[in-house]
């Protein structure tokens, strides 16, 4: 390497990684772990809603447990450590975070899919997929199709770093299914991403393309420069793949100094990465060696060994005809890196490797061992597909279902506060077809069932709406209850007084536009926004702020 190409890139190194500036965010995080309330708690979440990172205000009350806080907090530190690319730290707030989950708490698959994603930057493919396949398979048991399109969006990534590509191509179409049958338009563009991705993965880029252009759009129209610049970059690794280097050239050098502005610097060094490949493929490999030296620095301090070993494979390939001892040398580093890599990744990814990389130096690895363990990956990938799909075929059937009969009983519900308040007529009940047994029609029963919702609304404010307290209330045991409302309204308890609580929170969203949504949840018996947010998104398909925007 002569002297003017490694002044260069010191210096291409020195100016990209951050100063050590003090993060707002983590300051209040560290606050946090020596108070663990609920004042320190909101001025954390305070912070993040500053950094435009989160959409909605959160609070505590006073009285939150300490355990809950922790939770909530120590999962969005690893969402916000993972996003400024700090992996190692986000590892430990997710890991910390989850023994804080109740099994039966559906917000547990949020945790899994943030581990997934972080065990794929630091390259432990098998964890990563470990608990990405535990996060789908909870998503699967609740039935929303926006998270399940997010779970599987994180197993298909995990696939595709692993290097089973056409495995992560039926699961990302799948994720492309859900994601369709929602209206969140940020979540469809992460997914076209993906998918632009994994068919650029595949060698298949006339349909790489198209994805991603389509995920451009979309952040255009939601206005997510950061988001958009990642876009752009997906853009340039498929017009990579159909040879129109120049055009890729010109668009990693547009989108370089807007990642550096936000302080993505991971996707800032992948961005590196290839735009030394673009000049490397024009012939350029005095131009490319600084781009590829800076990423394989900022890959280093991040831990992330598998873009780490690209750009040293990209170096060894740009001194070749340049200087053959610096060839050597960064051989030998990619050498070491994929003997580290080995360790912590499958067989599989290594072959992959291997077929990738066309390094004939590779092939002294133990082929024996290799082919063993890839076999038993295969094996094991595929059984798990199985059981997965037909898992996900039984409880989404089952999750539609439920949701049709909840969908039915809020509407029998506003019926019944119509007939209540006297502020309406009678509406046919032809005009709802639903798959559950019809709410009796009965006088009878109209009182009975017009009284459960009085006392449940009651209890809402006073915070005692328990089975128990309202089966008390309407002078009746539990069982006695629990009977009479299963004759009346066809469904358990649980189920009616879940539809009471989305059919009243609707009308307070769309009459009462002004009401902060915490007010919402709590006048809806929720002592906490987020939980009120994922039943209501699990009910209605959207968030409460865009139900209101859209009603």
């Amino acid at each position: 390497m002569n002297i003017k190409n490694l002044t260069l890139c010191m210096l291409l190194a020195i100016s990209c990684w951050p100063a050590k500036a003090q993060d707002p965010v983590v300051q209040q995080l560290e606050q946090f772990n020596k108070k663990a309330d609920a004042v320190s708690a909101n001025r954390f979440f305070d912070e993040l809603l500053k950094a435009e990172f989160i959409d909605e205000k959160t609070s505590f009350a006073n009285n939150t447990p300490a355990d809950s806080l922790q939770q909530q907090v120590w999962f969005w530190a690893a969402e916000w450590l993972y996003d400024q690319g700090q992996f190692k730290e986000a590892e430990k707030y997710a890991l910390d975070a989850l023994p804080k989950y109740h099994p039966a708490n559906p917000d547990k698959a949020d945790c899994l899919n943030t581990l997934g994603c972080i065990y794929v930057r630091l390259s432990d493919f098998k964890q990563a997929a470990n608990y990405a396949r535990q996060s789908v398979e909870i998503e699967m048991r609740g039935g929303d199709h926006d998270r399940i399109a997010s779970s599987m969006n994180t197993l298909a990534g995990i696939y595709m770093a692993g290097y089973q590509a056409k495995e992560a191509e039926q699961i990302i179409l799948q994720a492309i299914d859900h994601i369709n049958q929602v209206d969140n338009p940020g979540r469809k563009a992460i997914i076209l991403g993906m998918a632009s991705e994994i068919y650029h993965t595949l060698g298949d880029d006339s349909k790489a393309l198209p994805y991603a252009e389509q995920a451009i759009e979309i952040e255009k129209q939601l206005g997510r420069k950061p988001k958009l610049t990642i876009r752009l970059s997906q853009k340039g690794s498929a017009l990579l793949g159909l040879h129109r280097y120049k055009e890729a050239e010109e668009l990693y050098r547009q989108i370089l100094p807007d990642l550096k502005e936000t302080g993505d610097y991971h996707s800032y060094a992948i961005a590196l990465n290839r735009l030394g490949m673009s000049l490397l493929c024009q012939k350029r490999p005095n131009e490319a060696i600084p781009y590829y030296r800076q990423a394989a620095d900022l890959f280093s301090k991040m831990g992330d060994l598998y873009n780490e070993i690209h750009a040293h494979r990209g170096l060894y390939e740009s001194y070749w005809d340049l200087n053959p001892d610096s060839a050597k040398i960064e051989l030998d580093r990619f050498d070491l890196l994929k003997d580290s890599l080995y360790t912590h990744a499958t067989a599989d990814a290594l072959s992959r490797y291997n077929a990738e990389f066309g390094n004939d130096l590779l092939a002294q690895e133990n082929e024996e061992v290799r082919s063993a363990q890839k076999r038993t990956i295969i094996t094991a990938i595929i059984v798990l597909l199985i059981v997965i799909a037909l898992a996900w075929l039984i409880v989404y059937n089952a999750r539609q279902r439920e949701k049709r009969r909840i969908e039915a009983l809020m509407q029998e519900i506003t019926l019944l506060r119509a007939k209540m308040n006297q502020d309406t007529v009678e509406v046919q009940k032809e005009e709802a077809v639903v798959e559950t047994t019809p709410v009796s029609e009965t006088n009878e029963d109209r009182l009975f069932l017009m009284r459960v919702i009085e006392v449940v609304n009651d209890g809402f404010a006073d915070r005692q709406w328990s089975v128990e307290v309202i089966a008390s209330k309407m002078n009746m045991s539990v069982q006695t209850f629990r009977r009479r409302l299963m004759s009346a309204a066809g469904e358990s308890p649980k189920a009616f007084i879940s539809a009471i609580q989305m059919e009243k929170a609707g009308k307070l969203l769309t009459e009462h536009p002004d009401m902060p949504i915490v007010d919402v949840a709590y006048k809806c018996g929720f002592d906490e926004a987020s939980s009120f947010t994922h039943t209501f998104k699990r009910i209605y398909g959207v968030t409460p702020s865009k139900y209101r925007e859209t009603h």
